[in-house]
């Protein structure tokens, strides 16, 4: 005889989505406190609380520690206690590590990428140099991180690559905060666009060209992050 399929109970069904829910929200935690990172809106030599980020996002702690411990396996942060958390520290040889890797993975990414910009994505991506040439003029160091990643990522995405774009968002994660603290120091002003060397890349469809601006931009800005950081040393 076949066994007969019992009904699901009402109160499984309200555990399968009560799990669902906290699921989601632990993962909307994560990307937001990752988000943060990369944008430089986290800055290193600054603890991180626990209590406060939670009152801050509306969640209670328990998603907030969850988050920060996976940063912490990134590389981004480092749990040194309950209330001591801060941004990992940089190193000489971190920077460099960090370096190669970007220039061993975006040019190629951007590329993987050029078959398939559209004249919409191309049109966003004008509209986001614009944004971010505004915020450069203005001197607003947090909106520049912003649309300088939305820039590289909206190339980026259109490679269909995932698991080769979670990795350059790794690589962001860890060097975003020192970066915000370098722009901030020296201000928009001193920054030089080569958004637009990669814009006239994609619009002649020339990939060579595209990975060589893509480079160029990592070289100018972790460039001056390296000197500035290790300089004095």
């Amino acid at each position: 005889m076949d066994a007969v399929t019992k009904p699901l109970k009402s109160h499984d069904t309200k555990a399968e989505s009560e799990t669902a829910t906290d699921s989601l929200l632990r993962s909307s935690v994560y990307e937001e406190l990752r988000s943060r990172m990369i944008t430089g809106k986290i800055v290193p030599g600054v603890s991180l609380s626990t209590r406060s980020l939670a009152l801050e996002m509306g969640v209670s702690q328990m998603p907030v520690r969850d988050a920060l411990s996976r940063l912490a396996a990134e590389g981004a942060v480092q749990i040194r206690s309950k209330r001591r958390i801060e941004v990992s520290p940089m190193t000489s040889e971190r920077l460099d590590d960090i370096l190669d890797s970007r220039l061993l993975l975006e040019p190629e990414a951007a590329v993987y990428a050029l078959p398939n910009i559209t004249p919409t994505i191309f049109k966003t991506l004008k509209e986001i140099d614009a944004s971010l040439d505004q915020a450069m003029e203005d001197g607003d160091v947090v909106r520049y991180m912003e649309y300088n990643f939305r820039f590289h990522f909206t190339i980026y995405r259109a490679n269909n690559r995932p698991v080769l774009n979670r990795l350059i968002e790794s690589l962001w994660l860890q060097f975003g905060p020192f970066m915000r603290v370098v722009n901030g120091r020296y201000g928009t002003a001193n920054l030089v666009d080569q958004h637009r060397m990669a814009m006239d890349a994609i619009q002649s469809a020339d990939a060579n060209a595209l990975r060589d601006a893509i480079a160029a931009d990592l070289r100018d800005g972790m460039g001056l992050l390296i000197r500035d950081t290790f300089s004095k040393a």
